[in-house]
């Protein structure tokens, strides 16, 4: 099979039942990380309160399955491909949260999720991504690492001095740049073990890097969710920034390529219009949703609408 043809049966399947998990997770965890005491940021304690929760347990097992897919979706497709399908788990978290709550999916929201998904197709059919480098290009890694360092602090400053959803939308940037530099160094340590079998990555740093920013991305990931009233609008901000910031450590660490001449930008500018819309019809129909909710019920306690 050519390379081709691999990226298409093996790379975009895995990702997107990667992403199915990963929002089936989103699903319970939000519901379950209201049950605990919160805590402070980054704070592990609220792991050992979660431990306890038998229905986060099982989350943990989809969060396992969605990591094992997308290193396997890694391991045989670009980053400027793998990890914008996980975009589409704001689709699949809003369809599971449906189920948990037992009732139908709303079609306005079913819209968003799809409009993010068509977005983000034509993008993908436009920007062509090429490139599976599996290895660092030999350009610094500083100037970008700065960068997302003080993109992190921030976003960490603004969750702790901002009140509300504005302070739970620093906590999901802060959560994807984690997620997006894991994803990166996922795909050197996918392919150092495809090359050298198991051995092959515990010869060097990406993997201990990986077993520390990514726990750390997680715990945020479960604080956000604890604090948000909904899981869809910090969801779409996670599942956005992530993609973003892997694809600018595919093309700037590992050398991967997408489509830049101007007829192109301009239709891929378009298309990441539409999933930033799709994105704020989901935010908009859940504290809809969420509020209708409420006035019928008489419950002011957080929703799980989203």
């Amino acid at each position: 099979m050519n390379p081709h043809g691999t990226v298409l049966v093996v790379a975009v399947p895995a990702a997107t039942l990667g992403a199915a998990s990963f929002g089936l997770a989103s699903a319970v965890q939000h519901r379950v990380t209201k049950e605990v005491p919160p805590v402070r940021t980054l704070n592990p304690r609220m792991l050992w309160e979660l431990v306890r929760k038998p229905m986060w347990v099982l989350s943990i097992l989809a969060v396992l399955v969605g990591l094992s897919l997308q290193v396997v979706a890694l391991a045989f497709g670009p980053l400027v491909l793998v990890q914008p399908l996980l975009v589409t788990s704001v689709l699949f978290g809003a369809t599971f949260a449906a189920l948990l709550a037992h009732r139908r999916v709303d079609v306005v929201l079913l819209l968003g999720g799809l409009a993010c998904v068509g977005g983000l197709s034509a993008f993908l059919v436009l920007a062509r991504p090429t490139g599976q480098s599996n290895e660092f290009s030999g350009r610094s890694i500083i100037p970008l690492a700065l960068v997302l360092g003080l993109v992190v602090i921030a976003a960490l400053l603004a969750a702790r001095w901002i009140p509300g959803e504005l302070g739970v939308v620093g906590l999901a940037v802060a959560t994807g740049v984690f997620y997006g530099v894991t994803a990166g160094l996922m795909k050197v340590v996918a392919g150092q073990f495809r090359s050298g079998g198991v051995p092959e990555p515990f010869q060097h740093w990406s993997l201990y890097a990986v077993c520390v920013i990514g726990p750390m991305g997680f715990l945020l990931s479960q604080q956000t969710f604890q604090r948000g009233r909904l899981m869809s609008p910090a969801l779409a901000v996670i599942t956005t920034v992530d993609p973003l910031v892997a694809a600018a450590i595919g093309v700037n660490w590992l050398g991967e390529q997408i489509d830049s001449s101007p007829g192109i930008v301009t239709g891929e500018v378009i298309s990441a219009v539409v999933i930033v819309g799709g994105i704020a019809v989901l935010a908009q129909r859940g504290e809809q949703l969420r509020r209708a909710a409420e006035r019928r019920s008489g419950w002011s306690a957080e929703s799980t609408w989203g």
